[in-house]
């Protein structure tokens, strides 16, 4: 039996399974901490495959090589200094006032009737620097003045704006999961930008724009007077206490800085590959340092020279970093789980199995991450286990870079399907725009569902021709 579950297909593919139902049971059923559960199912699974106590934790004298510490290590020495910098950015960008700036001249330019579409625009280019959640506090105020003075559903309005900032957050970076999907398939990250741009925008059309303008017709949800109240207060304050407003050229220049320089270095091995410029494009396109020269010129631009003081902006710095810390864990016992996965010969087997049957990766990749996410509710875990599990079958397939982000996208898709009652982000949007929990279903579940799928199929069918 033990022979069976460490040698055969059969055996190792009833492990893997074994190991996931372990993971799911561990965070939906004992409530552990999802980081936990990650470290707890991939320990059992190296265990039971039969891995040595060396190869799963080293020897007292060195761990270096175990694949506890390189699991670990290898993802979050790529992707802790990208999401760092990242936060830091999106936190000044909040606080300089740049993301009203944005909403109100885009809603300025649309008019009344093109209210909801500048909603949508405005958390799908403010989604780029910042958190989902940080997001929908930022801009949701901006939402209830909208949806009062219209006179309509503030469905009609929430809905692009959400399906923009859930767009952004699941497939562009530097957001945590679309960077820890590019780490563990080793895909350049201007790649991902590139086909996340592709296949995510369709999806917001759909989802946030179509979507959004049918259901908001049809499920009517009034702007309660406390939160606009709220909001007029904050607005009397900032009347008694002004404080300049960054530009819109200003503020859209720092967000496309580090995607340009990125996307620079990304095509400048094809296109420049013998220019003396590719090192200095290469080095400034690094993520890592792309992000610095974004975070220095908003300190600079959006703090310093309007006013806040440097003691002020590295108290910003330190508070807007302290709620990453649980999701690098996450991301690192992903990764570890992952690279389990691989060492134990399940991920052979995986390709193998697949190979027989006729399945692309995409498509599992795409249906791992769902099954995980309607699971467990987290799409982070969705995206990293799933990354996990598919990276050996990607490299064992000699498929262009183009073609690894698309079934990158493909993940990414598969952890934002059918929002429910297990996701924190669904009572967040729940509470925010005053929607029980049946009319959070009905709009905001329908939402990213659609968001999913159309991002996904947009991933499978340009995959068919890269």
């Amino acid at each position: 039996m033990l022979h069976w579950l460490q040698e055969e297909t059969g055996g190792l593919l009833t492990l893997c399974a074994v190991s996931i139902a372990v993971l799911l049971f561990l965070i939906i059923k004992v409530k552990l901490e999802p980081f936990i559960a990650l470290l707890v199912s991939g320990l059992a699974l190296a265990l039971v495959a039969g891995l040595s106590v060396e190869e799963i934790v080293g020897t007292a004298l060195s761990s270096r090589e175990s694949v506890l510490e390189k699991g670990f290590g290898g993802l979050l020495g790529h992707i802790a200094p990208i999401v760092g910098l990242g936060t830091i950015l999106g936190a000044i960008l909040e606080r300089s006032g740049g993301a009203d700036v944005l909403t109100r001249r885009l809603l300025s330019v649309a008019g009344e009737r093109g209210a909801p579409l500048a909603m949508g625009l405005a958390g799908l280019i403010f989604g780029i620097p910042v958190f989902f959640d940080v997001g929908i506090f930022v801009l949701a105020p901006l939402v209830y003045i909208t949806a009062r003075r219209g006179g309509r559903s503030l469905v009609l309005y929430a809905m692009p704006l959400l399906a923009g900032l859930s767009m952004t957050h699941a497939f562009l970076p530097p957001h945590p999961g679309a960077v820890a999907v590019a780490g563990l398939l080793e895909v350049p990250l201007g790649w991902l930008i590139i086909f996340g741009l592709i296949c995510g925008i369709p999806a917001f059309l759909v989802a946030g724009v179509a979507w959004g303008a049918w259901i908001g017709k049809r499920i009517f949800i009034e702007v309660p007077d406390e939160y606009v109240v709220a909001e007029k207060e904050k607005a009397e304050k900032e009347v008694k206490d002004p404080e300049p407003e960054p530009s819109l050229t200003l503020v859209g220049l720092i967000i496309a800085v580090p995607l340009v320089l990125i996307l620079l270095a990304t095509f400048s091995t094809v296109w420049w590959e013998d220019s003396p410029l590719l090192p200095t494009l290469t080095f400034l396109g690094n993520p890592v340092v792309a992000l610095t020269i974004a975070v220095l010129l908003a300190m600079y631009l959006l703090g310093i020279r309007r006013g806040i003081g440097t003691a002020e902006l590295s108290d910003l710095a330190a508070r807007s970093l302290r709620p990453i810390g649980m999701i690098l864990l996450v991301i690192g016992g992903g990764a570890f789980f992952g690279a389990v996965v691989s060492a134990t010969g399940v991920g052979k087997a995986l390709a193998t199995t697949m190979s027989d049957a006729g399945l692309p990766v995409i498509v599992l990749a795409y249906l791992i991450a769902c099954g995980l996410r309607i699971a467990q509710g987290s799409a982070t875990v969705a995206i990293v286990t799933t990354g996990g599990i598919v990276a050996p079958l990607v490299k064992a397939e000699d498929y262009s870079d183009p073609h690894i982000a698309l079934i990158a996208i493909a993940i990414s898709a598969g952890s934002i399907i059918a929002s429910h009652v297990n996701d924190g982000g669904f009572w967040i949007i729940s509470r925010y725009f005053n929607m029980s929990v049946r009319d959070t279903i009905k709009t905001w579940t329908v939402l990213e569902t659609i968001l999913s799928i159309v991002g996904f199929a947009m991933a499978a069918v340009l995959s068919t021709f890269i």
